[in-house]
């Protein structure tokens, strides 16, 4: 690993550990950031728009899978269908 932090981050991954919880609901995670996406859920907050339809999230990686539905592009396809 290139840090410590980086070291500590991926041991809590195979402990299991979460301590960062939510204060309202009780959730907990691992890292601060998660939590910090996570009680968007409770105010409401959605600073991610898209700028094509205007459709709003909480975070960064839900806007850029979302911006995907936008190219036309669909790289996944049913076998059976």
């Amino acid at each position: 690993f290139a840090d410590p932090s980086s070291f500590r981050r991926h041991q809590r991954a195979h402990q299991g550990l979460k301590p960062h919880a939510c204060g309202e609901c009780g959730k907990a995670f691992r890292q601060p950031a998660d939590l910090a996406v996570h009680r968007r859920t409770h105010t409401g907050e959605r600073p991610w728009r898209c700028g094509d339809c205007g459709k709003a999230f909480v975070a960064s990686w839900d806007l850029k899978r979302h911006r995907l539905t936008h190219g036309g592009e669909r790289p996944w396809r049913c076998g059976d269908c």
